[in-house]
């Protein structure tokens, strides 16, 4: 047999309860490289920018509700 090294495992793409685990981890830092790595080559890029981006809005707006009520 060739020395083939093709991926023995299917591509399977996260679901969306990973792809929130996966964001929300990398948002505040706790993201494993295992986890990382899996995410790079199993998951869709456009998935997590969208994912990233919306995270980030309703961040801001929590933030944003939470100065809102301490301050009024």
């Amino acid at each position: 047999m060739a020395d083939d090294k093709t991926n023995s495992q299917p591509t399977v793409k996260p679901g969306l309860g990973s792809l929130v685990k996966s964001i929300l981890a990398a948002a505040i830092g706790v993201q494993t490289d295992k986890n990382r790595e899996k995410d790079f080559t199993q998951g869709s890029p456009l998935a997590f920018i969208i994912g990233g981006f919306v995270f980030t809005a309703l961040f801001i707006f929590t933030i944003a509700v939470i100065v809102g009520i301490v301050t009024s």
